[in-house]
Order: C-alpha cells, then sequence, then structure tokens
C-alpha cells in the first residue's frame, strides 16, 4: 500500500531502520538497495527525489522502478541486512515547502483567473508550472502572488487524504486525476483540493513566502517561475549582492541605480553613433585613396583585422565612385580569410565567377549575387594569393 511508506505516513521523518529486500546492481554497474520501507522520497510528479545516506553511504538516487523503490549507492552495503537511513532534511523540506507553494499558486491562478497549471517543474534554484494561457498580465501576476501569500500566511493546515475512486465526488478537484486506485488528495480546506504525491508540510505557513520571479512563453503557454521559502531569501541575498556591486560600479546609490544605468546607456549609445560616423568618414576617406590606385579598372587591397562590414561598406563607397570599377577585398583575421567583390553598374563580369574561384582555396562559404558577394574560410592561403586568384576569375 502506498499510505504505508514512511515518506507518506509521516514527511517530518529523518531517520529510520528497514530490513534489505534485495540488493544488486544496475546496467551501468551502479549498486542499490531495495528496502522493506523506506523514507526517501522517489522522483515523480515533478517532485526530485531525496538524498541523504544508508547506513553511512551516500544515497545518489532514488526511482521507483518495476513497482519497486531503488536506493542508489556511492558504494556496496556488503553483507548488511539492515540499514540506518538518514534523510538530507534541508534537501526534504525545500522541496515541501516548493511543492506546497506550487499547489497554492496554481489555485490562486484557478481562483482568479480560472488558468489552469498543465505543468510542473522543480529545479534546484527555481521552481516553474506552465499555465495553459496565452499571455498573464503584471496586475494578473501581482493579484496571484498576494492570495498566495495571503494563504501562506493565514497558516492553513493541508491536510492528506486516501479516498476511492467513488469517493471523489466529495471534492471540488483542481483538476482531473490520473489515477483510479490508492488515490491521494492534498487538501488545503477551502481553497484547494488536488491529487497528489508529492511530500508537503503540514501547514501553509511553513511555505514561509512565495515570491513569483518571471514569465516567458513556452510552446503557445505562459510558464511562470517562481521560489518559495528558503529560496526566497536566497534570491533576495542574491540580487541584493548585483545590487550592491551594481551600485559601486556606477557611483550612485541603491535606489538611484536604474537613473545612472539609463544615463551610462544613453551616453554609450551616444559615443557608438559618434564612432560609426567617424568610422563611415574614415572608410570614405580611405575609399578616395583606393581610387587613386586603381589599375585597369580594378581596386584590389588586404587589410588585417577587418569585418566583413567594413570590407562591404568600402566596396560599395568604391562602386558608386566609379560606374567602370571592379573591388577586390580580402581581409585575415586571425586564422580566417574574409572577401568581398562588387562590380560598378557599367561592368559585365559576374562577381559570382570571382566567388567561386576563392571559396575553394579557403574551404570557405559565401553568397551574393552577379553583382555583389562575400564570402569566408580557413586561412589556407596567404591574403595575397586569394586576391590574385581572384583577380585571375574575372
Amino acid at each position: 500500500m502506498l499510505n504505508d511508506r514512511l515518506y507518506y505516513a509521516d514527511a517530518y521523518c529523518k531517520s529510520f531502520t528497514a530490513q534489505i529486500i534485495k540488493a544488486a546492481q544496475d546496467a551501468e554497474g551502479n549498486h542499490y538497495v531495495v528496502l522493506e520501507n523506506t523514507a526517501f522520497y522517489p522522483t515523480g510528479g515533478g517532485q526530485p527525489h531525496d538524498l541523504g545516506t544508508l547506513n553511512g553511504i551516500a544515497v545518489l538516487n532514488v526511482e521507483e522502478v518495476e513497482d519497486e523503490i531503488r536506493h542508489t549507492l556511492a558504494g556496496s552495503l556488503g553483507s548488511s541486512t539492515e540499514v540506518e537511513g538518514i534523510i538530507d532534511w534541508e534537501r526534504r523540506f525545500d522541496h515541501m515547502q516548493q511543492h506546497a507553494g506550487q499547489h497554492i499558486l496554481s489555485a490562486a491562478f484557478v481562483e482568479l483567473f480560472e488558468f489552469p497549471t498543465v505543468s510542473f517543474h522543480l529545479g534546484k534554484e527555481i521552481v516553474s508550472i506552465d499555465l495553459d494561457v496565452e499571455d498573464v498580465s503584471t496586475e494578473q501576476l501581482d493579484t496571484v502572488e498576494k492570495l498566495a501569500n495571503d494563504i501562506i500566511l493565514e497558516n492553513r493546515l493541508i491536510e492528506i487524504k486516501w479516498v476511492t475512486e467513488d469517493e471523489l465526488h466529495h471534492y471540488p478537484l483542481r483538476k482531473q486525476l490520473a489515477v483510479t486506485d490508492e488515490i491521494r488528495l492534498v487538501i488545503i480546506p477551502n481553497f484547494d483540493y488536488n491529487g497528489c504525491g508529492g511530500t508537503h508540510p503540514s501547514a501553509t505557513g511553513q511555505v514561509s513566502a512565495l515570491k513569483i520571479l518571471s514569465t516567458e512563453k513556452h510552446r503557445g503557454k505562459v510558464r511562470v517561475h517562481f521560489v518559495c521559502g528558503g529560496r526566497v531569501l536566497q534570491q533576495l541575498q542574491r540580487k541584493n549582492q548585483e545590487l550592491a556591486e551594481t551600485s559601486r560600479l556606477v557611483s550612485a546609490p541603491d535606489d538611484g541605480v536604474a537613473d545612472a544605468v539609463q544615463k551610462l546607456l544613453e551616453t554609450n549609445h551616444s559615443l557608438e553613433k559618434s564612432l560609426a560616423d567617424a568610422q563611415d568618414a574614415l572608410l570614405t576617406f580611405e575609399s578616395k585613396a583606393l581610387l587613386d590606385q586603381q589599375e585597369q579598372g580594378i581596386v584590389k587591397a588586404f587589410f588585417t583585422d577587418r569585418t566583413v562590414q567594413q570590407l562591404q561598406k568600402l566596396a560599395r563607397l568604391l562602386v558608386a565612385e566609379a560606374d567602370e570599377l571592379i573591388v577586390l577585398l580580402v581581409a585575415e583575421n586571425d586564422n580566417r580569410l574574409q572577401f568581398v567583390a562588387a562590380r560598378g553598374a557599367s561592368v559585365e563580369t559576374s562577381m559570382k565567377q570571382v566567388s567561386s574561384a576563392a571559396l575553394p582555396l579557403i574551404n570557405g562559404k559565401g553568397g551574393g549575387n552577379e553583382s555583389f558577394v562575400q564570402g569566408g574560410g580557413e586561412r589556407l592561403v596567404t591574403a595575397e594569393q586569394l586576391l590574385t586568384v581572384m583577380e585571375g576569375s574575372r
């Protein structure tokens, strides 16, 4: 019977003794044992498994396989026939807080807006639920969070009841159940009635607090990220440290950080625009110098540490100045070569044939059209050699 399991009989059980009824190794060679009874919660229902020790040996995983609860261990228990189990209580109670908080939050979404929860994930740092809606407003999130914390502060009892399928009609269940026998209900009277196989505290007050952190769109639904209990303090401490460090960096008090960062962003935007204008002016000047160096209607040049975007701008400036011009530019960056080839409006030569000749030499990829191409690849030849091949292919 499920309700005989120690983690169901007493979620606050921190240690126990039990007989070993099976000791074996899995397909990967990991030692595991099956006990006559256990206080270790196995992974299930969105809640991770418990950790702890059996006879001092670390329990690495707990899962239900073929109707038996396997405790995967860091080593062998030898000839032991009985074990003393000790639960990692900090982890267990954290899971109890998060799982009960999820019940409260999901019920609050239904109570206020009829937004059903369709999935739940209890992560190492953050908890999330997926709501079967396309959007949730900030105002709705604030209202739901307030109701959830009101329920927590009221310290309502959290009741556990084992019922039969025939008894379900007595309870206003929040969602349809997937099981039909050994049905376990987790009940917050006059607020939430839900089938659940997880561990929970005995009263909502032990959840302590609940904070919604963020939301995101996920496969047509809204994923809500939140934390409860001790994790709220952890998040507060982490964010406070980040705020303090940011405050120091921008030389502003905590309540003035946002304004200081906004000013920095505005200044940065202005500097980026000024730099872009200066770079464009330099490229214009450089294009005029290259025009003076053209030979037989061709401008060719190679550079070091130039982006392909800069090559493209320079090429466009050059062909805009001379309709009869062909421009061949190559840049060497670390272990890569990049090139651009462009033609003026009165030139008939296809730049695609330039690209076709250049790309195999550098094991590269490129794109473009008859008038303008670009590409890049490995530095298997020198920039000068690539330019020579490009010029000879036109």
